[in-house]
Order: C-alpha cells, then sequence, then structure tokens
C-alpha cells in the first residue's frame, strides 16, 4: 500500500499536518496567514488514498477565523485542479470532518476553488491583446510581485477621453476570497467582446480601471485576510504606506490621479450563502442621489442576474458612523461616486444551489459578466 503524504509547497498551498497514517483519520490544523491570526484558507495536496475511504479532521475548525463559516459548508476538491467539486463534509461547532473516496492517487482539497498567480498572469496578458486594453505596473509588492492594472475603454469612441466616466474594479484585496478574481475574469470576458452591445456601449462611455489581484503576496503565500506585512488591505484606506499596505497606497495614489466615478470592490463572504453588495449609507458625504443610484444599480442588477439578491446583507451603517479605512467607504467618501462592495459566498447560493459544485469559480464568472448590465444602468 502506498505510503500517504501530504503536500503544499506550491501556489496558495496551505495546512498543518497533525497526523496522516491512516486515512479515516487525516488529523489537520488550518494555518494561519504568515503574519497574522487569521486562520480559514486551506489547499492541499493527498497522496497516495486511491481508494481508500479518506476523513479529514479539520481540528480547530472551531477556533478559525470565521467558525459559522464552517456551518453548512462543504469543502472542494479536484483530481486535475481544473474541475473542482463538494464533498460531504458536517462541523459540530468544534472539529469539521470531510469524507470522500479518491478515484486517483492524487486529490487536490481547497477552501474555496484557487485561482493561481499564473492564472493571474495569464488573465493580464489575454486582456492586454484587446486593442482596447493598456497594462500598467503600479508598482511592486513587499515581496517583489508585479502590482498590476488594466485601463480599458475603446480607442474608436466618438466621446472626448475627458469625458468618459472612470469605472474602477478591484478584487482580492482578502487574498483567499479566489472567487474574485474569477469575477473578474468574467468581466473582462464580456467586457472585451466587440459583439456584446453592452459592452460596446460602455466602452464607448466609460474608462475602466481594473486591479484584478490587489493583494499578489497574500494569494501566493495561501493567506486568507493580509498582505505580506499582516496587513488588512480593506482596513488601510485611510493611511496606507509603502511599508505595510503598498498596494493600497499605489492603487489610491492612481485612483487620485485619474478620478473616480463608480467604484466596485469583490471579495467573498464566509458565513452568508447569498450574493450582496454593501453600499456607503455610514459616509459623511451620503447624499440623495447616491441612494438613488444605489437603488437603481441594485434593481438592475436583481433584473439581469437572478443569482443576486437584496435580501440577505450586513444591514446599513447609521449615518456618519462608516469605517473610512475600507475601501468602499474612503472611495465613496473621496470622490462623492456610487460604492460598493461585492459579496460572493464560500458555501454556495442558498437561492439557487447547486448540490455538485456549490458556488464556484465558473458561477463568480458569470456573475462578473452580468455586472455589465447594471453598470449600464447607472452610467
Amino acid at each position: 500500500m502506498t505510503a500517504l503524504h501530504i503536500s503544499t509547497a506550491f501556489d496558495s498551498g496551505a495546512i498543518e499536518v497533525l497526523e496522516c497514517q491512516d486515512s479515516r483519520n487525516i488529523r489537520l490544523r488550518i494555518r494561519a496567514d504568515n503574519a497574522a491570526e487569521f486562520a480559514q484558507w486551506f489547499h492541499f495536496a493527498l497522496h497516495g488514498a486511491a481508494a481508500q475511504p479518506v476523513t479529514l479532521h479539520f481540528e480547530n475548525a472551531g477556533q478559525c477565523a470565521y467558525p459559522k463559516g464552517w456551518e453548512g459548508y462543504r469543502v472542494v476538491a479536484s483530481f486535475d485542479r481544473q474541475h473542482w467539486f463538494r464533498i460531504d463534509t458536517e462541523f459540530d461547532g468544534s472539529v469539521m470532518r470531510a469524507h470522500m473516496v479518491p478515484s486517483a492517487q492524487t486529490v487536490y482539497f481547497a477552501y474555496f476553488e484557487p485561482y493561481s498567480w499564473e492564472q493571474h498572469l495569464d488573465l493580464l496578458a489575454g486582456a492586454s491583446a484587446s486593442d482596447c486594453v493598456e497594462q500598467e505596473r503600479l508598482g511592486a509588492t513587499l515581496d517583489g510581485r508585479d502590482l498590476s492594472l488594466l485601463r480599458i475603454t475603446a480607442p474608436d469612441s466618438l466621446m472626448p477621453l475627458a469625458q468618459r466616466r472612470k469605472v474602477w474594479l478591484i478584487a482580492r484585496q482578502h487574498p483567499g476570497e479566489t472567487m474574485a478574481e474569477w469575477f473578474v475574469e468574467g468581466f473582462l470576458e464580456r467586457l472585451l467582446d466587440r459583439t456584446d452591445s453592452v459592452s460596446r456601449q460602455l466602452l464607448a462611455q466609460c474608462v475602466f480601471h481594473v486591479v484584478p489581484n490587489m493583494n499578489p503576496d497574500g494569494s501566493v503565500r495561501g493567506n486568507l485576510r493580509t498582505n505580506a506585512a499582516g496587513a488588512n488591505l480593506n482596513r488601510e484606506w485611510l493611511s496606507p504606506s509603502m511599508e505595510r499596505s503598498p498596494e493600497v497606497f499605489l492603487v489610491r495614489e492612481k485612483m487620485l490621479a485619474t478620478g473616480v466615478d463608480l467604484f466596485l470592490d469583490a471579495h467573498g463572504d464566509e458565513a452568508l450563502p447569498y450574493n450582496f453588495v454593501v453600499g456607503s449609507e455610514g459616509t459623511p458625504g451620503y447624499t440623495p442621489f447616491i441612494a438613488d443610484l444605489e437603488g437603481r444599480f441594485k434593481a438592475a442588477w436583481m433584473a439581469a442576474c437572478p443569482d443576486f439578491q437584496d435580501t440577505h446583507h450586513y444591514g446599513y451603517d447609521e449615518p456618519g458612523q462608516a469605517n473610512l479605512s475600507l475601501a468602499t467607504n474612503w472611495v465613496a467618501q473621496q470622490f462623492n461616486c456610487l460604492a460598493h462592495t461585492i459579496e460572493m459566498p464560500f458555501k454556495d447560493n442558498a437561492d439557487w444551489p447547486d448540490a455538485l459544485v456549490g458556488w464556484n469559480g465558473a458561477r463568480s464568472k458569470k456573475l462578473g459578466a452580468s455586472v455589465l448590465q447594471p453598470l449600464l444602468a447607472v452610467v
């Protein structure tokens, strides 16, 4: 019988192995971010368990950053790292257990379908092949990786460049929220489809600034929520620094140079099994005009895509009580514009569940493509 082995020495690999001798009793700890205490992301390969009943015991699940995230959650698995599916999982409030009988000697497990650094580079290169796209290197992360932006607009539009709306989309401030970059991929595929009349009109009227991955270092390191220095980037927008949060500092400087008319920040939520948005109602500069835009945006998205809803969400900030260190609130206040945080589930969309895959990369891409419709409604 082949000896069992667990490996994590690959992009976003993360787990701590306590015991891996009996396939029915594989004992694991979910590893914290490299410089912070957030523990929730995992990604690893199990070797040598073909045709054997496997039970994974995540022994510290109840002590992780978001224990409610395990309620109703199912681990994702893949044999080829291309097609991911859900496996039987239960959580007793302390330990999470996942079960399967692998049909191959190597099987990969993850918290959510990964989006690798190589995929990210391919996404940038593929988009840059369009004559509508310019790729710009904003600077370097703490680990020396490129922080890249895509500037997208129609080169043949009759509208003067200065009059076009400046639309910003960023993703993966929290690196473990990989559905956010899947969302961007679907967004870009539709936006760059010159046979799509919605895309053509938006490209003629807007300049899009897209940062597909705000946290390259955290992504490769296998962090859930922080960068190489342990900074939660979505709490850095009031006073970022090149020493602690260069990713936010560089993007913020670019925003101040270009201006922002509309802002979207793609994320994932551990606990809520729904797609929803968070607005800027708690900012001091919130106005009835922005409230009307928010309402129109959400109504148009619900009409365009049943996967999006506005019933289940975080609730609303009281007037003047918004945390301005969050990207959506800082941008809304700074530029007096429509700004939304987009949240997608790690679990499934409870309104339209899929027993095989739950919420996954492909569904995130479709949601990303569908957001062009509400953008057109408010531009």
